[in-house]
């Protein structure tokens, strides 16, 4: 067996001790030499099962195999006829546990790695101007859709190609959702996301910003007056949750969602030539250990704190963030502190955090989730000085547009009930997807649920 079959094709980064000090973006990418080489590692089967483990499908073999000959346009028009969105997913997709887990050469060796071929053949796309996209809205039924997210962004972009009409309703003053907001731009530069967002809108996709469906307008305005046929509901999970213990409401306490929006939407990092700060001090304390907490810990040292710390209940071995941002954080020199759960935050005088008190932690059986239940070790409290604590422990759908649209089911969690495989909600021709239906997840389930959920739209409207 070649060497070139076992190898997985590294990608090139920047120096860990630059880049923690700037929002340059950590990856730099694969040149041609390294996207070819990579390519050639895919053994083109016949039975692709990798296509199984990618929620918006896309034909992975066929992508490659033009990489391999060299047809980067060829390959960049199967990337984007299956995917609106190639060179964001090919960016903060979790491929690992995806497609890539599925891939065959991985059964012996390192699998192909598909995630980075996806992001060269979209960068490739990016840089050339003479790739024409031009709108064909044939169809007379108007589509609105709720949310500028990975759901709503590709659940718009994939109607446009069918030819239907269709508006963004964004309630923010930029679209991307959580791309733009929740993502920092040393993994998801902005210039990026805005491309992807461009094309779309030369397929004839209308965007509408500071539109709060439920107060600006509401759906039953969409839905009569103004003449939409079918609605998407893609408003995702932004409503951040707390742990609920002492000195959560004391100054220098934030939600991660807070945190990173201060800095990727309000340009906290720019203060004070933005208006909107993000105040840290030395020691910065991220509770829990996702990809948004790597986010915000990272961040965190990227707008002057001195020391990063990741304080997570159950150990390494269940935390829920991809194993490159793990690896990323450690290179930059984030401190983790495993099997430590919170159970106070310490403030002055003044009302400011100066410390987190702790209980340490021991793993039991598995719970509901599949991983160990933590349990607290008795008699074991200590205090880790901080200045700050930022809170990463999950995220709930926004209630308004539950409260102010009849018709709509939700549950226990407030996520939009649909029908079992099915995008449809509780009230007719009216569609759901992403986080405002399953809870905070992945960018690429999101996606996915925007590409199903367009598919079930189309079907609906041809039925009437």
């Amino acid at each position: 067996m070649p060497v070139k079959r076992v190898q997985k094709t590294p990608m090139p980064e920047r120096d860990a001790v630059l880049r923690s000090h700037d929002f340059g973006e950590v990856n730099e990418g694969y040149g041609i030499a390294h996207a070819q080489f990579e390519a050639e590692r895919c053994l083109r089967c016949q039975d692709a099962v990798c296509i199984d483990g990618c929620p918006v499908r896309v034909p992975i073999p066929e992508f490659i195999h033009e990489i391999a000959k060299g047809d980067m346009r060829a390959a960049a028009e199967v990337l984007r006829s299956s995917n609106p969105l190639p060179a964001v997913c090919g960016r903060v997709c979790p491929q690992e546990v995806q497609c890539e887990e599925q891939c065959s050469v991985g059964i012996r060796f390192k699998p192909v790695a598909i995630g980075y071929l996806e992001r060269f053949v979209a960068d490739w796309e990016m840089e050339q101007t003479d790739i024409e996209i031009t709108a064909n809205l044939h169809r007379d039924e108007k589509v609105a859709v709720i949310g500028s997210g990975p759901a709503g962004l590709v659940c718009a972009g994939e109607l446009a190609r069918l030819g239907y009409p269709v508006t963004i309703f964004e309630a923010l003053h930029a679209p991307g959702g959580v791309l733009r907001y929740g993502i920092p731009e040393f993994r998801l530069p902005k210039d990026v996301l805005d491309w992807e967002i461009e094309q779309l809108q030369r397929l004839g996709v209308e965007i509408q910003c500071n539109m709060i469906i439920g107060k600006t307008i509401t759906m039953d305005q969409l839905m009569g007056e103004m003449g939409f046929k079918a609605v998407f509901i893609g408003t995702g999970a932004g409503l951040p949750s707390f742990m609920g213990i002492p000195g959560e409401n004391l100054n220098g306490v934030y939600s991660a969602n807070e945190f990173l929006t201060r800095v990727n939407l309000m340009r906290a990092n720019d203060f004070p030539n933005a208006d909107t700060p993000v105040m840290v001090g030395k020691r910065v304390a991220v509770i829990g250990a996702g990809n948004t907490a790597m986010d915000t810990v990272r961040t965190a040292l990227r707008v002057g704190a001195e020391h990063g710390l990741i304080v997570y209940r159950r150990s390494d071995q269940e935390m829920t963030a991809r194993v490159e941002e793990h690896q990323h954080a450690i290179e930059e020199g984030v401190e983790f502190h495993w099997l430590t759960n919170p159970i106070e935050v310490l403030g002055d005088d003044e009302g400011w955090v100066t410390g987190l008190k702790c209980v340490r932690m021991e793993l039991g059986e598995p719970d509901a989730s599949g991983r160990a239940r933590p349990i607290p070790i008795e008699g074991s409290e200590f205090v880790i000085p901080v200045d700050n604590v930022v809170l990463s422990i999950g995220n709930r759908p926004n209630p308004l547009l539950l409260q102010t649209t009849e018709g709509l089911k939700s549950n226990k969690w407030g996520c939009l009930v649909v029908s079992d495989g099915s995008s449809e909600t509780s009230r007719e021709h009216v569609f759901a997807g992403g986080d405002a239906v399953t809870g905070a997840a992945t960018v690429i389930l999101a996606a996915g649920a925007g590409k199903n959920a367009a598919a079930e739209i189309h079907d609906d409207l041809a039925a009437r």
